[in-house]
């Protein structure tokens, strides 16, 4: 396989530990990388796959280092399109603890990516031996030409033949470029205008109804109280506006604290009408993982992208039931890192697949 991902990539600054950004400034912040498509694009080449970036960025020392540490994570950086014009975007993140939640505070107005108009790339030279397609609703929500760009790319893979993928992502303090339309009426406009030209829709229980105005009933994920057969209904619901989407995989989050979370996925297959749910008992009863202890959740819907991709790519992991497994259990893993990527390889992932979660050393 060939993954291309498409999509911003952010400075992330974060405090130490948990931390919040008033006890630590004026002082120091760790910087690191992160954003939605390029987080997916190094699950799959940190996993053994083959995947490349594409995106616009500055062009300056802080581009540099990130096609730098690219490389070194094994992503093809030849995609970087280096612009004349905007910026390199932050964002500041806090881990939560217990009963106080995470948060994000972004500062990305005028990046780049969302100043740079459809026409900017060279979509020959970044489709160029593609054999998967990755994107989320983050991009079209950067701004009026990011949105444009999104559904080139679409069309663009589409005319290719190239499968896509599409993490939904809804993002509230987004969504904000076209005036006197709500977040949520721009990203239904937007998200359903792009869906017909995707394969593979991912969700979680808030982007299905934000973006697509689609209702999981009878959940509570705050509660830690989830109705399958209600997730099912959405996939479904998805598939019947959407004939061309064949998957659509559910991300199962419950929320008991910021610390304590369970999770889990549902991962439903147009072609026989296959319902697949992740992790399961040994006798198929969904039994999701139970994270107590989370160091880092930002990035876990994104690992759970590119364990889907990576897995379904792959001989011996691309039945449904089997990609859904091992997709859950790399995004569980990502809970116990610290940044937005995931360094989790395949065989600490099949690891865990086969109940090896105990935390032992392994000497």
């Amino acid at each position: 396989m060939r993954l291309v991902t498409f999509g911003e990539v952010m400075l992330r600054l974060a405090p130490q530990e948990f931390l919040r950004v008033a006890q630590v400034l004026p002082g120091r912040l760790e910087a690191t990388f992160g954003g939605g498509e390029v987080n997916v694009a190094v699950s799959v080449a940190q996993q053994g796959g083959e995947s490349a970036f594409a995106t616009a960025l500055p062009d300056n020392a802080i581009t540099d280092a990130f096609e730098q540490e690219l490389r070194r994570l094994k992503v093809d950086p030849s995609l970087v399109q280096r612009s004349k014009s905007g910026r390199f975007g932050i964002y500041f993140v806090e881990t939560g603890a217990n009963q106080r939640a995470g948060t994000v505070t972004y500062d990305r107005d005028h990046s780049s990516i969302s100043l740079a108009q459809s026409g900017n790339y060279d979509w020959d030279r970044i489709f160029n031996g593609a054999t998967w397609f990755h994107i989320t609703g983050i991009t079209p929500a950067l701004s009026q030409e990011s949105a444009g760009a999104a559904n080139t790319a679409l069309r663009q893979a589409r005319e290719r033949g190239i499968p896509v993928s599409c993490d939904l992502n809804f993002r509230k303090k987004l969504w904000r470029w076209k005036a006197g339309v709500s977040p949520v009426e721009l990203a239904r406009q937007t998200m359903r205008s792009l869906a017909p030209l995707v394969d593979l829709v991912i969700a979680n229980e808030e982007d299905a109804e934000m973006c697509l105005g689609i209702h999981a009933p009878e959940s509570n994920v705050e509660a830690g109280e989830l109705n399958l057969d209600g997730y099912a209904h959405v996939a479904r619901q998805i598939v019947r506006d959407f004939p061309n989407v064949s998957r659509v995989a559910i991300t199962l989050r419950e929320s008991i604290s910021a610390s304590h979370n369970n999770w889990g996925a549902l991962l439903f297959e147009a072609a026989g009408d296959a319902v697949h749910v992740a992790p399961t008992d040994a006798g198929g009863r969904y039994t999701p993982y139970e994270i107590r202890n989370i160091v880092d959740r930002v990035g876990a819907g994104d690992s759970f992208a590119g364990g889907l991709i990576f897995a379904l790519n792959t001989k011996g992991l691309d039945d449904g039931a089997t990609a859904l497994r091992y997709a859950v259990a790399a995004s569980c893993l990502k809970h116990s890192i610290k940044g937005d990527f995931n360094y989790a390889t395949r065989s600490e992932i099949e690891g865990l697949m086969k109940g090896g979660g105990s935390g032992r050393v392994q000497r």
